[in-house]
């Protein structure tokens, strides 16, 4: 899957599609090859891109310092470099997580 790739320093670069303002925090699905998160933060005044670093911080349970938004500041389109972590372990997270949210929405 596209939404994740391997730089040369071993460090990880995930694609994501953000969703400002949402009623909650989360990971939502894969949306045109790119993770796409749910913020309850507003995109003013660098809050998401804020409100990202620390999702991922949290959601891999890593210091805040191994997630870096590389690209996108301006845009629902964003990079972000996740140091720390494989990328077997960042994909494996990731599709866990959306594979459960997508089970609870069918029972």
């Amino acid at each position: 899957m596209a939404f994740l790739s391997s730089l040369p320093d071993g460090r990880s670069l995930l694609a994501v599609y953000v969703q400002p303002r949402a009623s909650r925090n989360g990971l939502i699905c894969i949306y045109d090859q790119a993770v796409k998160v749910a913020l309850t933060s507003p995109p003013v005044d660098d809050a998401a891109n804020k409100a990202l670093v620390v999702f991922f911080s949290s959601f891999f349970k890593i210091p805040r310092q191994q997630v870096i938004l590389h690209r996108g500041q301006q845009s629902r389109r964003k990079q972000v470099i996740i140091s720390g972590l494989s990328e077997e372990v960042i994909r494996a997270k990731i599709l866990e997580e959306i594979a459960d949210r997508d089970a609870g929405h069918n029972t």
